[in-house]
């Protein structure tokens, strides 16, 4: 591995976007602290406070639609929904006892959990990996083993382990690794070979940018990716992740789980049937992403959740964790350093709230596996408009 380069700028607009969004968030959440609302009191809700680990978008189109739909107030849950940007990680906010429940992904929770952080995984909302390494058709570019003398492309902040478990897995050690800011202006000004990228956010950043060659937009023919779940290293993302210390000796905590899992459930499934609907719900409650952008996102995401294989959204795919296990075990980054040092303990996921949310589901004739579900066409806008 040689020199990195680093994209300051759009990193740091970035994190003060994500600034301003959490002071607006704890602002909230500070007159919310004021309510004494207790589950079973008088009729008033419980507030709960869930944390994302990144700004308003479809990613969490569920969390939003559930919210939005009444599903959480259903349940007598009174959600506050709080965004980051890269200011805020979602498993310390968790383990230090700001707010109820975080959104996060797996193998950097492992991290966290093996220094100290004592939180479980409840729901494993996402079952497959969104991320990808991009690359223009003319660089051949088509597997990990192809990375080698390149200009490899990442964020870091912990997204980075797929593509290093790749690159360790084809023993690739010869390539320059970029800092990479949350945008493609990286590969499309040549400065990358290979840049990482979302299906549901930066893929869709390039096939919504104008080809000056053309003067149309980039199709997916202009393009190569890397898909780390064809490549054997992709490791599970987001998740729902509660507080163990207050799941073991808090039974009131015990059944808001069970409660909050279920509408965020309900939340997914109405994303998953009304695409366009809940594409609308996060818009309104002020992603600044274009109106097909968003779209494209909802259905990006859907892809990541149906149709279920584990039985029931939420379920831990025991090989898919196993593997994520693994990988954070064996994967070595550029330092040398790997993501965890041991096995995580037996408290880093459960199933037994996820299951009694989707028992309550099902009996109530909720489709939660959405055997017949099938993706909907998209057609993308410049600049996502």
């Amino acid at each position: 591995m040689r020199t990195t380069k680093r994209w300051g700028a759009a990193v740091a607009a970035g994190l003060a976007a994500g600034l301003l969004l959490s002071a607006c968030a704890s602002e909230s959440g500070a007159d919310e602290a004021e309510t004494t609302a207790s589950e079973g009191g008088s009729g008033e809700l419980t507030p709960v406070k869930l944390q994302l680990q990144w700004l308003t978008q479809a990613q969490f189109a569920g969390y939003y639609s559930a919210l939005d739909q009444g599903y959480y107030e259903d349940e007598g849950l009174d959600v506050e929904i709080i965004p980051s940007g890269g200011d805020i990680v979602p498993q310390d906010a968790l383990a230090a006892g700001e707010v109820d429940y975080a959104i996060a992904w797996v193998p950097k929770v492992l991290g966290s959990i093996e220094q100290g952080a004592n939180i479980t995984d409840v729901a494993q909302i996402f079952e497959r990996s969104a991320t990808l390494q991009v690359s223009f058709k003319d660089k051949g570019i088509t597997s990990a083993a192809d990375l080698a003398g390149k200009k490899v492309g990442s964020w870091g902040y912990g997204n980075e382990w797929e593509l290093f478990a790749g690159l360790n897995k084809a023993g690739v050690t010869d390539f320059e690794l970029v800092t990479q800011a949350f945008d493609m202006l990286g590969l499309l000004n040549g400065d990358i070979d290979a840049a990482q990228a979302m299906t549901y956010n930066e893929y869709a950043q390039l096939l919504e940018t104008v080809n000056p060659d053309t003067g149309e937009l980039y199709t997916a023919d202009d393009f190569n990716v890397i898909d780390w779940n064809e490549e054997g290293t992709a490791m599970l993302q987001d998740a729902i992740w509660a507080d163990t210390a207050r799941l073991e000796s808090d039974t009131d905590y015990q059944d808001t789980t069970v409660k909050f899992i279920k509408a965020s459930i309900k939340g997914w499934v109405y994303a998953r049937d009304n695409a366009q609907e809940a594409a609308d719900i996060v818009t309104a409650a002020g992603s600044t992403l274009g109106t097909s952008h968003q779209l494209w996102m909802t259905n990006e995401v859907n892809k990541l959740i149906w149709p279920s294989t584990t039985g029931g959204i939420g379920l831990v795919d025991e090989d898919a964790w196993a593997n994520t296990v693994a990988l954070a075990l064996d994967t070595h980054n550029e330092t040398g350093a790997s993501i965890i040092t041991q096995e995580p303990p037996e408290s880093a996921y459960s199933t037994e709230y996820v299951k009694k949310a989707l028992a309550e589901l099902t009996e109530e004739g909720v489709d939660v596996v959405g055997a017949d579900w099938a993706p909907i066409d998209v057609t993308l806008n410049e600049g996502g408009n």
